[in-house]
């Protein structure tokens, strides 16, 4: 067998392939053929094709006149075509809702289209079949209870942050402390940069030295709060 018999061998081969391939979507063919046609990427490398010319990693197949690169079906950019073929690869019972890198995986084997990573993560991360199904793996969250009411003001205190603020005289984030009995706030302008020994100041300045030591602080779990503010606030109060 000589080099050009070889080359004419590899090219069925490539062909029955291919066919394969297209015979899992062939109710979307007419759909791919008009769309990667009006798409001004894949029109201009049809057109080179079609005159023979070679372009790096594509070719045309003759028999579903579609665009393999490198050995994938590329999919125009629609969004109703790529939707059609990842929920044929996602939701049919033999894919049986594979997760992100699986499903990813198994398309990336046959298809090509911009932005495919992407569109396939978001599409399986919101899929409601795969979040009833998922399997848990911590405790049981418990019942939302709010805490029990405060005896008197000032006694317990949340606070927050509001953040991404537009630069106002060098301020670009705002503390705001809620006594929890009174639903009194007070808003303290600060920075960005604000370190815990700097939120240990404020809340001394503008809360403790006017109203007194609380018997409790609610916040959630920001870094700036999990951080050494308590041991230096204990500190600075001799607890």
């Amino acid at each position: 067998m000589n080099f050009q018999q070889i080359i004419k061998k590899d090219e069925v081969e490539h062909s029955k392939y291919f066919a394969v391939k297209v015979e899992s979507f062939s109710n979307l063919i007419d759909s791919i053929q008009k769309k990667l046609w009006q798409d001004p990427q894949y029109r201009s490398i049809l057109e080179d094709l079609g005159k023979g010319k070679c372009v790096k990693d594509y070719s045309l197949d003759s028999s579903s006149q579609l665009l393999p690169f490198k050995d994938r079906v590329v999919v125009p950019n629609d969004s109703t075509i790529q939707l059609s073929i990842l929920q044929k690869h996602h939701n049919s019972p033999l894919s049986a809702h594979r997760g992100q890198e699986k499903t990813l995986k198994l398309l990336k084997r046959d298809f090509y289209w911009s932005g495919m990573t992407q569109f396939i993560k978001d599409y399986v991360s919101s899929c409601q079949q795969c979040s009833r199904n998922k399997n848990i793996h911590h405790k049981k969250f418990g019942f939302l209870k709010p805490p029990p009411i405060p005896n008197g003001p000032w006694v317990c205190l949340s606070m927050d942050f509001i953040t991404q603020l537009l630069l106002s005289n060098s301020f670009d984030l705002i503390l705001v402390i809620v006594d929890r009995f009174s639903k009194m706030a007070v808003f303290i302008p600060t920075m960005s940069s604000i370190t815990s020994l700097d939120l240990d100041h404020l809340l001394m300045k503008n809360i403790f030295s006017k109203h007194g030591i609380p018997l409790s602080i609610v916040s959630d779990r920001g870094s700036l709060f999990v951080s050494s503010f308590w041991t230096n606030l204990c500190q600075q109060l001799k607890i």
